[in-house]
């Protein structure tokens, strides 16, 4: 239960950071950038902005002066965490620097696949059945946004990565909003076939 409790507050202090480094416009670490929150940008948009309008709305029907207060810090709260959530993913995107193939999920992912890691790497995008954001499925991590990934990236040998829970796999599927330049730069750091 403590670990539980622990995991959560370092989520929530992870987003206010992330929140923080994206109003401030803090670079990310070194390396070439690629994001992967484009195709999630938008729902997140629709879904501060219902919470914008219902906030104030809500505090106006609620006759209880208590009850209107709590609502309305509650649902302040969860507006900022929807931004810092955005956010999250906004300021820790997938990077390729001298170390490898740094792939990440808002703060709940983030491997790096090393160089010599990697036996090929090419686009292709695969939709998922509904589920979790990351998961293991026929040898391949997947790593989903929106329940797709665009960047299937196969390694030499089978590997096990945090995510994976203790199994090898032989790939590793991810997102990028602009998969043709991921690829493009991971083929010049490493010699692919």
């Amino acid at each position: 239960m403590l670990t539980l409790v622990r995991k959560a507050v370092s989520f929530e202090l992870g987003m206010w950071r992330s929140l923080y480094r994206w109003i401030l416009r803090r670079p990310p670490a070194t390396g070439t950038v690629f994001g992967y929150a484009g195709a999630v940008t938008p729902i997140f948009g629709v879904f501060i902005g219902m919470s914008i309008v219902e906030v104030p709305i809500l505090h106006l029907i609620l006759p209880w002066p208590t009850v209107r207060f709590i609502s309305l810090m509650l649902g302040a709260y969860g507006v900022f965490w929807m931004v810092g959530l955005l956010a999250s993913m906004r300021v820790h995107p997938h990077l390729v620097d001298d170390s490898g193939l740094r792939i990440r999920y808002g703060l709940s992912v983030d491997l790096t696949v090393p160089w010599d890691h990697i036996a090929a790497i090419r686009k292709r995008y695969n939709t998922l059945p509904m589920g979790r954001t990351v998961r293991v499925e026929d040898g391949a991590l997947h790593v989903a946004v929106s329940n797709q990934t665009s960047v299937d990236v196969v390694l030499r040998e089978p590997t096990v990565f945090a995510p994976s829970k203790g199994e090898h796999v032989r790939e590793v599927r991810i997102h990028a909003d602009d998969p043709d330049a991921l690829v493009r730069r991971v083929r010049q750091m490493v010699i692919l076939p």
